[in-house]
C-alpha cells in the first residue's frame, strides 16, 4: 500500500472542488481525486446558469427574499446573505479566469429567469453553462499545478482513531488526516495523508429512477463523512427539478429551467395550461411547487407525462438559446419549436449533507 503526504486533500471535481483547488494552489501542494474522468461532475451537466445580482435594476435584498421564499423559510438567513452578496464577485472571478458568458446585443451580460426569482438574474453560457464553467476551471487547476488522479475514490477518512488505534469516544468530532483512496485502474488502495481534506464529491440522485445527474453522483462524500463520525443534516430534502425528459428506457435529461424563463408552458394530455391552478407564478413559481403541480396533474389524469411547450416563443432565438436541448430533442425525434417536449420531474439537487460552519468546516 502506497502512502503519500500533501497539504490539501480535495475529493470531487465540480465547481466546488477545483475551485478550492484553484485557490488552495497558492497556500500548498493540492491533490484532486475524482472517480471517473475529471469533467464527470454535476456541474458539467447544469445548464441554466447562475443566479447572480449583476443589474442595477436588481438587489441583493431582492435575492434574499426569493431565495428565503423558495426555501420555505427553512434556510439560514446568514448563509443565504453570504450566497447572494459574494456571489457576483465569484461570478466575476470566473470572467477572469475565462468564462464566457452571453452577452446582449449592447455588450452586457445577457441575464436570463428562472423559477423563484422576482428578476433577471441567471447568467448563461447559452444551454451548457455548467462544461463551460466546468472546463474553464479544470485548465486553471492545472495550470496552478494541482495534481488531478482520474478514476480514484475515496475509501475512508482517515482519522485519530486510526493513527493511535483508539476507538471514537463519541464525545467528540474526530479529526481527519486525509484519506483511503481506491484507483479503480490498478484496483490498489492507497493512503493520502493531508493536513485538510475537502469534501466535493456532490449528492446522490442516481439513488432514483427519474434523476438528473451522471453515474458518479451515489452520496460517496456523505457516506464517508457519517462513517468518520460527522454529523449529517437535512438529508430528507431532496430537489426535484420540474422537468426532465421523458423517454422510456433512456437516461433523463434535463430540460433546463431557463426554456420556462423563455416563455415555454406546461400541458396537460389534453392540452390544457395547468399551472395557473397551483400558483400565480404560474411555470416560474420555486421547482417544489411546479414538480408537485406535474405530479397532482400526472395523478389525476394517469399520464405517464405532461407536455412543455415552446411553439409560441420566438423560433430563431429559441435555437440560438437553447442548441443542446433543440439538437438533443430533435435525435429522439422531437422538434421542440413545433412539438411539445414529454417531461417529469426527476431528483436533481440533494439539499442536506454534511453539517458545517459557514466556512465549511465540520
Amino acid at each position: 500500500m502506497s502512502d503519500r503526504s500533501v497539504d490539501y486533500l480535495i475529493i470531487g471535481s465540480g465547481v466546488s472542488g477545483l475551485y478550492a483547488a484553484h485557490h488552495l494552489s497558492e497556500l500548498g501542494s493540492v491533490l484532486l481525486i475524482t472517480k471517473s474522468n475529471v469533467v464527470e461532475a454535476n456541474t458539467s451537466y447544469a445548464q441554466g446558469g447562475i443566479a447572480s445580482v449583476l443589474a442595477s435594476t436588481d438587489s441583493f435584498e431582492s435575492h434574499i427574499a426569493d431565495t428565503m421564499d423558495a426555501g420555505a423559510g427553512l434556510c439560514d438567513p446568514e448563509a443565504v446573505r453570504i450566497l447572494v452578496t459574494e456571489g457576483p464577485g465569484h461570478v466575476r472571478k470566473l470572467m477572469e479566469m475565462g468564462a464566457e458568458f452571453d452577452k446582449n446585443p449592447k455588450g452586457e451580460l445577457h441575464l436570463g429567469r428562472e423559477g423563484g426569482h422576482s428578476a433577471n438574474r441567471i447568467v448563461h453560457s447559452g444551454d451548457l453553462t455548467g462544461r463551460e464553467v466546468e472546463n474553464v476551471l479544470v485548465d486553471a487547476a492545472k495550470k496552478k499545478g494541482v495534481e488531478i488522479l482520474e478514476y480514484t475514490c475515496g475509501v475512508e477518512l482517515i482519522t485519530e482513531y486510526h493513527v493511535d488505534g483508539e476507538k471514537n469516544p463519541g464525545d467528540k468530532p474526530p479529526a481527519c488526516y486525509g484519506a483511503y483512496v481506491y484507483d479503480r485502474n490498478t484496483w490498489e488502495i492507497s493512503v493520502i495523508r493531508a493536513r485538510a481534506t475537502i469534501l466535493a464529491s456532490g449528492g446522490a440522485g442516481r439513488v432514483y429512477l427519474h434523476n438528473t445527474n451522471p453515474d458518479v453522483a451515489t452520496g460517496d462524500g456523505v457516506a464517508l463523512a457519517y462513517r468518520a463520525g460527522a454529523v449529517i443534516a437535512n438529508m430528507e430534502f431532496y430537489q426535484f427539478h420540474p422537468t426532465s425528459l421523458y423517454m422510456p428506457g433512456e437516461d433523463s435529461f434535463l430540460i433546463t429551467e431557463a426554456l420556462r424563463g423563455f416563455g415555454a408552458k406546461l400541458l396537460d394530455q389534453t392540452g390544457v395550461r395547468f399551472m395557473e391552478r397551483y400558483d400565480s407564478r404560474l411555470e416560474l413559481a420555486p421547482r417544489d411547487i411546479v414538480a408537485r403541480a406535474i405530479d397532482a396533474e400526472m395523478k389525476r389524469t394517469g399520464a405517464a407525462h405532461v407536455w412543455l411547450d415552446c411553439s409560441d416563443t420566438d423560433q430563431e432565438e429559441l435555437m440560438a438559446r437553447f442548441p443542446n436541448i433543440y439538437a438533443t430533442c430533435l435525435k429522439r425525434g422531437i422538434d421542440i419549436g413545433r412539438q411539445p417536449i414529454p417531461v417529469v420531474p426527476a431528483a436533481h439537487y440533494m439539499c442536506g449533507g454534511v453539517r458545517t460552519d459557514l466556512f465549511g468546516r465540520t
